[in-house]
């Protein structure tokens, strides 16, 4: 059965969804394992990749996970590291879900659905004083996905630097702009001291914010892995407090560098963090992510008011390095 929903259609979209159901519902023909198969409702499409479908598989509820283009190979890529990562994150409070099923001439992998509640939902309608011990887990989580892959190779920080610069050129808002150009001279004044260092990478999560991550009593999940890349440690540790920062979420109370200072330390701590990785380096992505994560054009004001206030306190931060 295939029911996928849309909550703002458009011609390219729903034609798009309309090739995506054919290929499953062909997938179901052509694979007796599918037998019963559902294909439910859209959660996430991005267009070109991927769309993200709840529904069900082998008589389990599931993520569907549907590409677009079965021939370039991403999703037999997301299945290989899905199952490398469930293998060893699996047995404790800190898993990821399951992978379930893969079928890749049809370009379809099916992971766990997980029942609880998203990490920053759950903080957001937390008391005050809750919220810090329910946000450091998340640093012991992320240290179980990349202890298996970690490795320290010589430190690389220009290309970030440019990208973050051409994603600046691109910010909609010029309250925020005009305090990108002294955060990108903060960092390129950061640059060398960063070049000639070592810096540790693994294969990280990619997308890890509080979302990601879903909590039901002490068991904390992750979801949304396998597409996955090996980059430098940081970059993980900076999307998540970042993805906090500009919301204006600091469960410590405590800010430094534009975000939550508690996380920061618990970042650190687990990582067992050098004084280089703590002080330079972990500070110089944090800028790297707050100017490559631009603010859509129809960003509400608030939101807009928030980012603006975490730009400045991470200027003011990173002048003191």
């Amino acid at each position: 059965r295939i029911v996928v929903v849309m909550t703002k259609p458009d011609i390219p979209e729903m034609d798009a969804m309309i090739a995506l159901a054919a290929r499953f519902e062909a997938a179901v023909k052509a694979d007796p394992a599918l037998e019963g198969a559902e294909l439910g409702e859209m959660l996430r499409h991005v267009p070109g990749k991927r769309a993200i479908c709840r529904g069900t598989v082998q008589g389990r509820d599931c993520i569907w996970r549907v590409f677009h283009s079965p021939q370039d190979g991403v999703a037999g890529r997301e299945w290989v590291e899905l199952q490398r990562v469930h293998a060893g994150m699996r047995d404790d409070d800190h898993t990821v879900n399951a992978p379930l099923y893969h079928a890749p001439e049809f370009g379809l992998v099916a992971v766990e659905f997980i029942a609880g509640t998203p990490l920053m939902a759950l903080v957001w309608q937390s008391p005050l004083e809750e919220r810090e011990s329910l946000i450091i887990p998340a640093a012991r989580w992320l240290r179980r996905y990349t202890e298996s892959s970690e490795s320290w190779w010589p430190a690389k920080p220009e290309g970030w630097l440019k990208r973050a610069e051409r994603a600046a050129a691109k910010q909609p808002f010029s309250k925020l702009h005009r305090l990108e150009r002294p955060i990108l001279a903060e960092l390129a004044r950061l640059l060398p001291r960063i070049e000639g260092l070592d810096w540790r990478t693994a294969i990280c999560h990619g997308d890890f914010h509080p979302n990601n991550l879903i909590v039901d009593g002490a068991r904390m999940t992750g979801i949304d892995n396998g597409g996955s890349a090996r980059m430098p440690i940081y970059k993980d540790m900076a999307r998540f407090l970042m993805h906090m920062g500009r919301r204006g979420l600091i469960p410590s109370g405590s800010r430094v560098l534009g975000v939550d200072g508690a996380m920061i330390e618990a970042f650190s701590e687990t990582f067992a963090m050098t004084e280089a990785e703590r002080r330079l380096i972990l500070p110089f992505m944090l800028g790297i992510e707050a100017l490559i994560r631009v603010e859509h054009a129809d960003m509400t004001r608030s939101r807009v008011r928030r980012a603006h206030a975490m730009y400045e306190a991470l200027l003011e931060d990173l002048r003191k390095i």
